[in-house]
């Protein structure tokens, strides 16, 4: 709910007001004492009037108030304002509006405190329920409400490009990992013993040995190990690559083209002079 003064929101908003500058305009109360005239204007983000920043030089000198537009009422024919209901009471309880600080949601509360004894409805816990993170206008019509008979020429409507962004799924990345085989072929070489007896004639054979030398017995028996390599192949994991997955954002400027409508106003003479004054403008 921030509020900006009106000429921030729309420099051209006296406009609408058959070129009569709404700031500057009497206020008085409803026995027709005036009280003081409109400092400035306070309108949301939509431009819809929230609030009058009213001097009350003649009540109060040198302070400014806020005096919400439900609590308002315009004279189109002698360029007034009405306070609806308002006293002096009133004026010297409401907080003092400071152009050099931000009307922020306590000091609004504030505002709002001092106005509701008479105009809150009854069936309204608005007051003892009033939660800052939550409160909106349309909360107490008797505050904020714009009727057409009172306020017709209270409302501003202007189109505005409002840029956002909205973050939309284009598509999805999806990793994983297959297992593929291959058929891998290696070669050991093996070593295997075999025993070779090989008979071969002695050079002293049919010499006679010496009586005695030699023993004859049964059952001598040569033993010779004999030994073969096997081949022992199997297989192992191992890391061979290393895969790190990321994003990356890139930015694009995208620029888009629309016709904003406001709305002015028509005036329909038939004929008959205008006659334009500080004070009021009669057709």
């Amino acid at each position: 709910m921030a509020l900006v003064k009106i000429a921030d929101f729309d420099p051209n908003y006296h406009e609408n007001f058959n070129e009569n500058d709404i700031k500057g305009m009497d206020i008085y109360t409803d026995s027709d004492e005036k009280i003081g005239t409109v400092s400035d204007v306070l309108v949301d983000e939509e431009g819809l009037f929230r609030y009058f920043v009213v001097d009350l030089g003649l009540w109060i000198f040198g302070k400014k108030v806020l005096l919400p537009v439900g609590r308002s009422r315009l004279d189109q024919n002698s360029s007034r304002i009405y306070a609806v209901g308002m006293t002096k009471e009133q004026a010297e309880n409401l907080p003092e509006f400071n152009e050099r600080q931000e009307v922020d949601r306590d000091y609004e509360e504030r505002v709002r405190q001092v106005y509701r004894p008479t105009f809150l409805d009854a069936t309204s816990s608005t007051a003892s329920t009033y939660n800052p993170d939550t409160y909106n206008y349309q909360q107490e019509p008797s505050l904020y409400d714009l009727n057409d008979q009172d306020h017709q020429t209270f409302k501003l409507y202007q189109e505005r490009l409002i840029a956002s962004k909205t973050r939309t799924k284009t598509g999805e990345v999806a990793i994983g990992k297959r297992v593929e085989t291959e058929t891998a072929r290696v070669s050991v070489p093996i070593e295997k013993e075999r025993v070779v007896i090989e008979r071969v004639t002695p050079v002293d054979a049919g010499k006679a040995v010496a009586p005695g030398s030699v023993n004859f017995g049964e059952g001598e028996v040569a033993r010779i190990e004999v030994y073969e390599e096997t081949a022992d192949i199997h297989k192992e994991a191992f890391v061979h690559e290393e895969v790190r997955i990321k994003k990356v954002v890139e930015q694009e400027m995208v620029e888009a083209q629309e016709t904003l409508r406001r709305e002015e106003l028509d005036v329909e003479t038939d004929g008959l002079p205008v006659v334009e004054g500080s004070d009021s403008n009669l057709i």
